[in-house]
């Protein structure tokens, strides 16, 4: 009993070590994704990524690598820019982006796997981009893709806020207070409608960081020809990963068991792209864009990802920087320590408490919805003496249709 109970707190132990090591990260990606949604006027979005050619894929691939390495905050980003008329091969150019081709990932990444993983990853990542690209209309029609759009703007109807930053210039834009509160509703926003699948995904990754090496040496191929095994290993890692983590710098821990555990380059590299579609982000997915939608792009991502997985490991092989030191188990989990992470885990929980509090100056809760409105731009409806506030005409008009009176002040 008292081995389960140890087993246990050394679970959620992990799990907060996987979300101490990813905070900042994910406070910086959805502020991202908050400020792309209030500031970034919709007709510049589809100049810039509307088109589905080389042009707008590599401007969300240098997008993507230029913002946070957090799985959900990527998937929260590239919704907005859907929504605003990106592709949905920008948009997946960009998810694949933010979590292969960033920084702190390579960072993580050279200190428990080393820098051929490094290489590799960012390598993979852009072969991804390649493929995912070369191969989005055979698994998704330009009639799905629209379908999906408007799932996304419905997904939001009335949830959009009245921007005040749409025609300000960027200098006016950090300083208003009410174009910061555009920031802050669509940040808490984003937090409220998501919190229940992150929490879920930091508790897996810390749960399979239990599990002995001999159960990811019993999921590997060890006795057949070596394509054999390579191809398995690439299938295997996403399989493996749709289950196991959270975040794509949270994952490489996990990563790390794999590799200690045996499986192969390919494998481990596979199962570092697969943190786009574990199942919190799929349930996200579904969410935005809808069932027939979600069923297709998570099919073409698996298969781009096994795809470049191998690509890497041939690439790779051939000019022998595959590595053959693998890590132990006591290099994989860190400990809360004085280092960068605390600074910016500091500055994140500061970023975060501003955008909060101002929701809660400015704000109110939409009755009908739940969401967080502000009070200066929102439907305002009075029922006898008392004020209600509603996100957008939607709701408002679904309280009409409950009995309330049709005395609405606009502001």
């Amino acid at each position: 009993m008292s081995s389960v109970l140890t087993t246990i707190a050394d679970g959620f132990k992990d799990a907060f070590l996987m979300a101490w090591a990813v905070w900042w990260a994910l406070v910086l990606g959805f502020a991202i994704s908050a400020i792309v949604q209030a500031w970034v006027p919709r007709e510049r979005i589809e100049r810039a990524l509307g088109g589905s050619g080389a042009r707008p894929v590599a401007v969300a691939t240098g997008l993507g690598a230029a913002s946070s390495s957090c799985s959900y905050a990527a998937i929260a980003i590239a919704k907005s820019l859907f929504q605003k008329g990106s592709s949905a091969a920008s948009a997946l150019a960009f998810q694949f982006a933010s979590t292969n081709l960033v920084i702190e990932l390579g960072i993580v990444m050279w200190v428990l796997l080393g820098w051929q993983f490094t290489l590799a990853e960012f390598v993979g990542g852009l072969i991804l981009i390649v493929v995912m690209s070369v191969l989005l209309r055979l698994f998704v029609s330009k009639r799905l893709e629209e379908q999906a759009r408007e799932h996304a703007l419905q997904a939001d109807t009335g949830h959009q806020h009245h921007s005040a930053a749409g025609h300000m210039g960027i200098r006016e834009r950090l300083t208003s207070v009410s174009a910061w509160s555009d920031v802050a509703h669509n940040f808490r926003n984003d937090w409220t409608m998501l919190y229940k699948e992150i929490a879920l995904g930091f508790l897996l990754a810390g749960f399979v960081g239990q599990l002995d090496n001999s159960f990811f040496n019993a999921l590997f191929i060890t006795d057949a020809p070596a394509g054999l095994r390579l191809i398995e290993n690439a299938i295997v890692g996403p399989l493996i990963a749709v289950f196991s983590f959270v975040c794509s710098v949270g994952n490489i821990p996990l990563a790390a068991v794999l590799w200690s555990g045996g499986i192969g380059f390919a494998g481990v590299i596979s199962f570092i792209f697969a943190d786009l579609i574990v199942v919190p982000i799929v349930l996200i997915y579904r969410k935005y864009y809808g069932v027939p939608f979600t069923l297709r792009i998570v099919a073409l991502m698996f298969v781009t990802m096994v795809l470049a997985a191998l690509l890497v490991d041939g690439l790779f092989s051939a000019a022998g920087l595959i590595p053959h030191v693998r890590p132990t188990r006591a290099d994989i989990f860190s400990q809360v320590k004085v280092d960068y992470k605390l600074f910016t885990n500091i500055l994140g929980a500061v970023v975060f408490t501003a955008l909060f509090a101002l929701t809660m100056r400015r704000g109110a809760t939409d009755p009908v919805c739940g969401m967080k409105v502000d009070k200066a731009k929102a439907i305002r409806m009075e029922v006898g003496g008392q004020t209600f506030y509603f996100c957008g005409d939607h709701c408002a008009a679904a309280a009409r249709r409950e009995g309330l009176p049709d005395r609405v002040v606009t502001t």
